[in-house]
């Protein structure tokens, strides 16, 4: 008779980690992944025995036998000079990060503003390489709405989408995105009420880029406050949610319109580029002319004077998108392991804006 040999010895498991270290599976996970949660004596036993079993995660086998990447992607619709500068964008990686913070997930970026960006982006995500997407900062035509809507992806938006939101009734589960967003209306109005409460009665706008849902709903809040205050509507100018662009936008506004009081201004950025140019004209803020902001990013504390500002709850409505799209992907509490495919319809979830008062708005003496 011939003698076998012995095959290789098996490969220790999570659970063999676990046993070893004397902790739950999902607590030997967290431990490997980087997660939070996880006691300092915990994260040592772990440790000890990753390295006394030779533990190595294989998460390719893995993904073969779940038909999950572990990976989700935030989705941006700006070109990558956008996304560096904007302190919007890293509120979204740190709220988004959060959410992920006691799962085995890790999270790409992804940039895509013009249609070849788009299209690559697009095969990208057909391919399988991630297993849900929260996308920021949208735009009308940039494409990604339609792109996402001819993939079965878990899409979560951070802002309300222009299209996808309107018709979930009709698709199929699959097929449906939710969104998070603050009540930008709302802010609108918040923002221009306090400026006619503050005495200002030719109240403009810099209003940000047209194709975007958060700039048309806020200028919506502006033009409603106004009629509220029985005043006639104020002049208009777009900007692109740069400080550069405030300075362009705020310039125009004032050759046009230098006759106005007060400037409700769509972002923060924008108003420090409006600042500027008031100063460049001899205009004193808040005397000649009062402004607010939008966003209340660090900068609105430390322009001159201070800004008043309505806050945009970035990282928590990023926070709020992940935690919806884990549901989605049916990852339930870390404790509790995974559930399986789960897609839950539910309602957008909408933060509520609120204002904070500075010096840049001040009442006329």
């Amino acid at each position: 008779m011939t003698r076998q040999r012995p095959g290789p010895p098996a490969r220790p498991t999570l659970e063999d980690v676990a046993a070893a270290a004397g902790v739950s599976r999902s607590t030997a996970s967290r431990a490997i992944n980087g997660g939070r949660r996880v006691s300092p004596e915990a994260q040592a036993a772990v440790e000890a025995a990753v390295r006394r079993l030779g533990f190595a995660p294989n998460r390719a086998a893995r993904s073969l036998v779940t038909a999950r990447a572990d990976s989700i992607a935030l989705l941006i619709g700006e070109p990558d000079h956008r996304v560096v500068g904007d302190p919007f964008f890293a509120s979204a990686v740190q709220g988004l990060s959060q959410a992920l913070d006691d799962t085995d997930i890790q999270l790409l970026l992804l940039m895509a503003r013009d249609g070849r960006d788009v299209e690559r982006t697009a095969r990208y995500l057909r391919l399988g390489h991630i297993d849900g997407a929260v996308v920021v900062s949208h735009h009308r035509n940039d494409l990604l709405e339609r792109s996402l809507a001819h993939t079965s992806l878990p899409t979560v938006f951070v802002g309300r989408p222009w299209e996808l939101a309107l018709d979930r009734a009709d698709r199929p589960a699959t097929q449906w995105s939710d969104y998070v967003d603050v009540d930008n209306r709302r802010g609108g109005q918040l923002a221009t009420a306090h400026l006619v409460t503050a005495g200002r009665r030719r109240i403009g706008t810099i209003a940000g880029p047209a194709d975007m849902t958060s700039a048309a709903d806020r200028l919506l809040g502006w033009r409603e406050a106004l009629a509220e205050a029985g005043l006639p509507p104020g002049p208009v100018e777009h900007g692109d949610y740069t400080t550069p662009g405030g300075a362009e936008a705020a310039a125009r506004l004032l050759d046009a319109h230098p006759d106005v009081d007060a400037l409700f201004v769509a972002s923060d950025l924008m108003a420090v580029g409006a600042l500027g140019v008031l100063r460049a004209r001899g205009r004193d803020v808040p005397a000649d002319v009062a402004v607010v902001g939008y966003d209340d990013a660090a900068i609105a504390a430390a322009t001159d004077p201070p800004l008043t500002t309505v806050v945009n709850p970035v990282a928590d409505m990023a926070r709020a998108a992940g935690t919806v799209l884990l549901e989605r992907l049916g990852v339930a509490d870390p404790d509790g392991g995974p559930t399986g495919d789960r897609p839950v319809r539910r309602d957008p979830i909408i933060f509520p804006p609120r204002l904070v008062v500075r010096a840049s708005s001040g009442s006329r003496s």
